[in-house]
């Protein structure tokens, strides 16, 4: 059985699932519709005649369909800006990274050096 996508959308099949469609289904549009109204909306729409109700139910798939456009063109910004934020990350791992093995390249050969002085200085006999 598939995964319920709202409990409390409600059709005459039950609860409408994932796999069920608003655009291929009018039984699942109407149980969406009919579970997105308020008490109060359910009070407005007793006085309206049908194409009142068509026309303004169409109205708000206008809206919604506004709103649902603009939030995929401000995901789509977003997202751009992470894959700019991920670029430049990746960027200064790597100088970073770089900054780290020529710092680490500097201290072996400081290292080197110390020990050979060192060695030197005890190769060397001492006075008495």
């Amino acid at each position: 059985m598939p995964e319920v996508w709202r409990p409390y959308f409600l059709s005459i099949n039950g609860p409408v699932s994932v796999t069920d469609s608003v655009i291929l289904n009018g039984e699942t549009a109407t149980a969406v519709a009919a579970g997105l109204c308020t008490p109060e909306d359910a009070k407005i729409l007793v006085g309206r005649t049908d194409p009142q109700i068509i026309n303004e139910s169409l109205a708000l798939t206008v809206q919604c369909t506004a709103t649902v456009s603009n939030m995929g063109r401000r995901l789509h910004v977003r997202n751009m800006e992470v894959k700019t934020l991920r670029s430049q990350v990746t960027i200064l791992q790597r100088l970073l990274k770089e900054k780290q093995s020529k710092t680490t390249n500097k201290l072996q050969k400081q290292y080197e050096k110390l020990l050979a002085e060192v060695k030197e200085l005890t190769s060397r006999s001492i006075p008495k």
